[in-house]
């Protein structure tokens, strides 16, 4: 069944100070998440521990994710960009002298 989603209320740093019991309850029962602004500036976040869990490992998955871009850049480096055009030229001759078509993108949920 999906999560329920939950608003996310915005209150200002004295606020949330006044408050703080009662909004760590609301996130505890899942029912908001708390944006704290200082001077209208979006400072920190209240969530919960659960969200925190979800935020690291999806965090995790796209640093592993952007890792193999970081590696390609490296080995390109010192390539000008007339080399990095033709070995780009290269690579898709490659795929499509395969026979293989690009991967289908799934359709993101809103």
């Amino acid at each position: 069944m999906p999560e329920r989603a939950r608003t996310v209320q915005t209150v200002k740093a004295t606020a949330a100070r006044q408050q703080f019991s009662e909004l760590v309850n609301q996130v505890f029962r899942r029912e908001k998440r708390v944006l704290i602004e200082k001077s209208g500036i979006p400072v920190a976040a209240l969530i919960s521990a659960d969200d925190l869990k979800k935020f690291a490992r999806l965090e995790a998955e796209r640093e592993r994710d952007f890792a193999v871009l970081d590696e390609v850049g490296r080995a390109f480096e010192d390539a000008s960009p007339e080399q990095l055009a033709g070995e780009v030229r290269k690579a898709i001759a490659g795929v499509r002298s395969t026979g293989r078509s690009a991967p289908k993108r799934r359709a993101r949920s809103a």
